[in-house]
């Protein structure tokens, strides 16, 4: 038995962050059940990367069921009141305020439905001056000042996925198993509100402090604001490899048994990590000049025999063929799409991973005949 069978979650959803955070209850065993509008979840037209399909939607819906529900009227505002009397979790990111003037405020809900958990996920929440405010990902990576701290010396950038949306969902799904477990001691449901913005300030609370010391981070690229070396080196053959020493054990097993250079810790200018961050560009021409002189296989060999911390630089090809990389298949509407596996093994309980859902395939489990009713 999955941790999470039956339990059933009504999914008002749409976009990244929610159906992150759906996906994986239905992963647990949830019965999830995903409430389009008409036209179905505009992340359904992000791209066309998986057989014609969204590469969000396909990797965000798995194992839900798709009921199309026009809010707009009442019979389906009717219907999502029959879904949310058998529900245990009610998940929700319409525009902030849309639940309310649909009539599902969440003082309603939680007078007529005390057992249910309520999460209701928001840019920046129910109060200050940017609570109505539109948010998505890259707006909230601008706004947080996670973009000021990415990318290179020549200006800010976007983190290459959206990172924002990805913790904000698992944000939510913490949150939500939390309040399932404290509703199983005390039998009360749960008002859980996240915000966007709230969770990307939490994320950036080392280089915030950092700042407000006085020593705001500066971008470097795929260097390390505060040790040296840990960066990039390119070998005589053209390949990057990146190299972290954190220690000065390590930094002198680098230098005699990697660079040949075991003299290089005695020089003033290196002999600990304060002052080859001090000497960054001396630091770095050090290790560099001698990365330079071997190939990528010579450089791995030696960087394995001695047990220092590297890492190749690579690219989505490189992922696609990686060794390590764990795949599951996944059907859909137009066949199956493979792609990588949840984090997550529960050893000696191997997942099954549901279908991706057509619009509206399984809109029959609205009507109140096939809705399990939970007392309250």
């Amino acid at each position: 038995m999955l941790p999470l069978e039956g339990l059933t979650v009504i999914a008002v959803e749409q976009a990244v962050a929610a159906p992150f955070c759906s996906s994986r209850l239905a992963d647990a065993g949830a019965h999830v059940i995903k409430v389009e509008r008409p036209e179905g979840d505009f992340a359904r037209g992000y791209d066309a990367a998986a057989k014609g399909q969204s590469s969000y939607f396909v990797w965000l819906n798995r194992g839900k069921d798709s009921v199309v529900i026009d809010l707009a009227t009442k019979e389906g505002r009717q219907a999502l009141e029959t879904l949310i009397a058998g529900a245990d979790v009610l998940l929700q990111n319409l525009k902030p305020g849309s639940m309310d003037r649909l009539g599902f405020s969440l003082a309603r809900l939680k007078k007529d439905y005390p057992k249910l958990i309520c999460c209701t996920i928001s840019g920046y929440g129910d109060d200050g001056p940017y609570a109505d405010r539109k948010a998505y990902d890259l707006l909230i990576q601008a706004e947080s000042g996670l973009a000021s701290i990415t990318g290179g010396p020549d200006g800010p950038s976007r983190v290459g996925l959206s990172i924002v949306d990805i913790a904000t969902g698992a944000t939510a799904h913490a949150a939500i198993l939390e309040a399932l477990i404290a509703r199983g001691r005390h039998g009360m449901g749960a008002d859980i509100r996240i915000s966007m913005f709230d969770v990307m300030a939490d994320w950036l609370t080392v280089p915030l402090l950092n700042a407000e010391a006085g020593h705001p981070p500066k971008r470097m690229g795929l260097a390390h604001p505060s040790i040296a070396p840990y960066g990039v080196f390119r070998s005589r053959d053209g390949r990057d490899i990146l190299i972290s020493i954190q220690s000065e054990r390590e930094w002198k097993k680098l230098c005699a048994d990697v660079l040949g250079k075991p003299e290089l810790p005695n020089d003033a200018r290196f002999a600990n990590n304060v002052e080859r961050v001090r000497n960054r560009a001396l630091t770095d021409k050090a290790v560099g000049d001698i990365f330079a002189t071997m190939t990528r296989d010579q450089l791995v060999k030696r960087l394995a025999d001695a047990d220092i911390a590297f890492a190749e630089v690579n690219t989505m090809a490189d992922l696609a063929r990686h060794p390590h990389l764990r795949r599951i298949e996944v059907d859909t509407p137009a066949g199956s799409v493979s792609y990588p596996a949840p984090a997550a093994i529960v050893v000696d309980a191997p997942r099954q991973y549901g279908a991706v859902p057509g619009i509206g395939e399984r809109s029959d489990v609205a009507k109140p005949s096939h809705v399990r009713t939970k007392s309250s």
